[in-house]
């Protein structure tokens, strides 16, 4: 029956994790074809800004939820003893990180406009914030689908509302209220299950030990969570600061196409961490064929990928508008790190799985403090083009700090991998030089057709990947 639950909870958020991306990329699409370049990037940067400082009001409590109340789930007391615990830590958090938030963009002297976006962003911060740790409580009961359900009502409301806005032409204000819309419903959503299917009551509790022991088991989630978001987010700031809005603008197009596709790996490794983990205890041989062929499907995917993309990036930004035509060359830079995003997943899961917390940790404060130079000195002057080239050498920092440790942990065929890469990328670069030589006579849903034919008869012919291995990628999913 858990294995059983267990599959379900997997298939539940997997499949929600893909359809809200689909939903948020459309949503993304849709708005920077009605926002020229400095009003879409007045409207992402409120929403970036706000999300570094939303790390603050969580501080890693919701990873703590997760871990405590399955050790407890039987008694509601004590379940909500945590929670209430946790709720009293955030209150004066939120606070705290709405005061900073509104003192920074002050004292930044942004125009009024940017001033307001970011104070309504800041609304959703923390009604997001608060519904991160309801559900988080939900999960402690193994429980996603709710959850999953939830993500795409968020992404569904704020598109409703934001097509209407923006049909109206109602501005930047009524946009991001589309998305407060959607936090709004989170929340009450959230919260409603927790007092009335979980029966668990919703009430603050001021233990200062048990603040203080909580506050302990959050550190090691804290700092890793600090470092990521700031790296994720701050180069949208510096961009802001150091060149304008309108490049913010540029630098979201290729920034969300990024993102987006980071599904794949995300629903992969939600179904291997925990094998990982099981592994490292009982298992090593077992550990070393899982990593090396969670390398391997990941490599197959991510090259092919990007040679698309850097041959189509013209045609992919008409999807847009002609003002982000400037955008191509920065697509085309970030496209490239998509490689060394993707294995990162599975280099990043293993350190975690197999007691390298502190060096995950360690080499994402490394990438922070090389992203932060790099943008500083790119920025200024190359603008949203120097903010891709540092994407792409920080997550190729990443790659290096992280596999120089794998062997360390796991005796893993690298022969095997570094071939399948060759292969891959032998058949990627192929594949894109077919795109290019039909680019100009078919439309783009016909080119990716024929590149996603030709690249699968490439690999199967090299032998980069097999049926066998077609077999092992669904048994693993699902």
């Amino acid at each position: 029956m858990k294995i059983l639950n267990i599959a379900k909870n997997t298939s539940y958020f997997t499949l929600a994790l893909i359809v809200q991306k689909i939903i948020s990329f459309s949503y993304f699409t849709i708005i920077a074809r009605n926002l020229l370049p400095s009003d879409l990037g007045k409207y992402y940067f409120a929403i970036s800004f706000t999300t570094i400082f939303a790390i603050f009001i969580d501080l890693g409590l919701s990873n703590v939820l997760m871990r405590e109340v399955p050790k407890v789930k039987e008694k509601i007391k004590e379940v909500e003893k945590i929670l209430g615990s946790v709720v009293a830590i955030k209150l004066p958090l939120a606070l705290m990180s709405i005061a900073v938030v509104v003192f920074l963009v002050n004292i930044l002297a942004y125009p009024q406009i940017t001033k307001y976006l970011v104070y309504l962003s800041c609304f959703a911060m923390v009604l997001d914030s608060f519904s991160t740790t309801f559900f988080s409580t939900i999960r402690g009961f193994h429980n996603l689908k709710f959850e999953s359900i939830a993500s795409i009502l968020f992404q569904l409301i704020a598109l409703t509302i934001g097509l209407v806005v923006l049909k109206m032409n109602l501005g930047l204000l009524f946009l991001m209220g589309a998305m407060i819309a959607g936090s709004i419903f989170n929340f009450l959503f959230s919260s409603s299950l927790i007092r009335f299917k979980w029966k668990i009551n919703i009430k603050l509790n001021y233990n200062p030990r048990f603040i203080r022991s909580l506050a302990t088991l959050t550190i090691p989630f804290a700092l890793f969570a600090i470092l990521q978001r700031f790296y994720m987010y701050f180069d949208t700031v510096l961009l802001s600061k150091l060149a304008s809005d309108y490049y913010v603008g540029l630098y979201q197009i290729p920034f969300k196409i990024v993102f987006a596709l980071q599904f794949l790996p995300l629903a992969f490794m939600a179904s291997l961490y925990p094998a990982f983990s099981s592994y490292w205890k009982s298992n090593k041989e077992q550990l070393s064929i899982s990593f090396t062929r969670a390398l391997n499907y990941l490599i197959v995917i991510s090259l092919p990928i990007s040679a698309g993309v850097i041959v189509l990036a013209d045609k992919i930004l008409l999807i847009f508008k002609p003002e982000y035509m400037a955008a191509v060359i920065p697509l085309q830079i970030i496209i490239g790190s998509l490689f060394f995003i993707f294995v990162n997943f599975p280099i990043g899961a293993l350190l975690n799985a197999c007691d390298r917390q502190k060096i995950n940790t360690r080499n994402m404060a490394i990438t922070l403090i090389a992203s932060i130079c790099l943008n500083i000195i790119l920025i200024t002057k190359y603008q949203a083009i120097g903010a891709s080239i540092t994407v792409l050498a920080t997550n190729f920092l990443m790659f290096i700090l992280g596999a120089s440790v794998v062997p360390s942990i796991t005796k893993f065929n690298i022969k095997k991998v570094a071939l399948i890469f060759i292969k891959s990328c032998a058949s990627a670069v192929a594949m894109g030089f077919l795109i290019m030589y039909f680019k100009n006579q078919f439309p783009i849903l016909i080119l990716m057709s024929i590149g996603a034919f030709a690249y699968l008869l490439l690999i199967f012919i090299s032998g980069a990947i097999k049926k066998d291995d077609i077999r092992s990628i669904l048994k693993t999913v699902w």
